[in-house]
């Protein structure tokens, strides 16, 4: 169970990053010069926000799990 708790801590702290990056990513489309390098910086942006959304809640839900038990 300890195990567990701690892989949750690493999960939701390795979410956090990569969203963060995604959203620094979403950021960078305003900077870009051309129109298919805003559209690629925005669509890369939202995949990594979204795989950073989901790896914060499925560490959450795997803390809740795990205070449950």
């Amino acid at each position: 169970m300890k195990n567990s708790t701690k892989a949750a801590q690493i999960n939701f702290a390795l979410g956090v990053f990569v969203l963060f990056f995604g959203l620094v990513t979403i950021v960078g489309m305003f900077f870009s010069t051309s129109e298919i390098g805003s559209r690629t910086s925005l669509v890369a942006g939202l995949v990594l926000s979204l795989i950073g959304a989901g790896m914060c809640l499925k560490a959450r839900i795997d803390q809740q799990k795990n205070i449950d038990e």
